[in-house]
């Protein structure tokens, strides 16, 4: 990862832009909040807001655009949707169709960008208190997974709530509930310790996004809601088009984690 920790989150924006990131962007820019992207044309807008406003735990916002901006101008004014986040998924109708670095060529003048709070936030918060975070030890993705909790429907969208997982032992999840809890914008508290079958998660190193990691003998799966869930509202409500950052590969702003703390 070189410095890329210590790094302002526009140089880093920068480099994503020039191609030269292009994966998983956890660990980046200490300190400052990341986020996750669904891009939707304006007519299934109103729909999807009510999504998120239903469903926070999977779908905090941050940051909505205006029709056809492509500047997410709360949380990063220099910003360009289009370019700054190393790697994009394009469904359409539901399907995964496509990944691309640039979607410049996909973009439409009625497009509407939703911002989405993103785990890796409070994970400088995790790292500070000691409790280690295995994806990063082992310099991969997250794992996240499809799960048997549905998310409440608005309008055209319904679908499952997708989790990610980082394996601690009991004592440290006691203090991840507490620290993660001050972060409700960026999904807050898990919402499942242990057992991972009680949310229909059959095999725990078959992750759906990301990548498996060690779980350790004396370590527990802790799992939190996650930005991914309108990948999997996607493939399920099939809008004509939603362009998503791909799992893992975040768009970071200039919002200190900070600011999205409770206390």
């Amino acid at each position: 990862m070189g410095n890329y920790e210590l790094m302002d989150p526009k140089d880093i924006r920068e480099l994503i832009r020039k191609q030269v990131i292009t994966g998983p962007t956890a660990g980046m820019s200490k300190g400052y909040t990341q986020a996750n992207l669904a891009i939707l044309k304006k007519e299934h807008a109103f729909d999807f807001l009510l999504f998120c406003q239903r469903n926070p735990k999977p779908c905090p916002l941050l940051d909505v655009t205006e029709p056809g901006s492509f500047t997410p101008s709360l949380i990063a004014k220099d910003a360009d949707i289009r370019k700054d986040i190393p790697k994009y998924r394009i469904y359409q109708d539901g399907v995964f169709t496509e990944e691309v670095a640039d979607i410049t060529e996909y973009w439409e003048d009625d497009m509407v960008a939703f911002l989405i709070g993103c785990s890796f936030t409070f994970e400088t918060p995790l790292l500070e208190s000691g409790i280690p975070v295995r994806h990063i030890e082992e310099n991969c993705n997250v794992p996240m997974y499809k799960t048997n909790i549905a998310c409440n429907k608005a309008g055209k969208f319904s679908g499952p709530t997708v989790v990610s997982m980082r394996p601690m032992t009991p004592a440290d999840a006691i203090r991840a509930v507490q620290i993660t809890s001050r972060f409700p914008s960026v999904h807050g508290a898990p919402i499942h310790i242990g057992d991972p079958s009680l949310i229909g998660i059959k095999d725990i190193s078959k992750p759906d996004f990301g990548d498996a990691v060690t779980l350790k003998e004396e370590e527990i799966p802790v799992f939190w809601a996650c930005g991914v869930t309108p990948q999997a509202v996607a493939m399920q409500s099939k809008p004509s088009i939603m362009i998503t950052h791909a799992p893992g590969c975040m768009f970071i702003t200039d919002v200190k984690d900070e600011k999205y703390s409770v206390l």
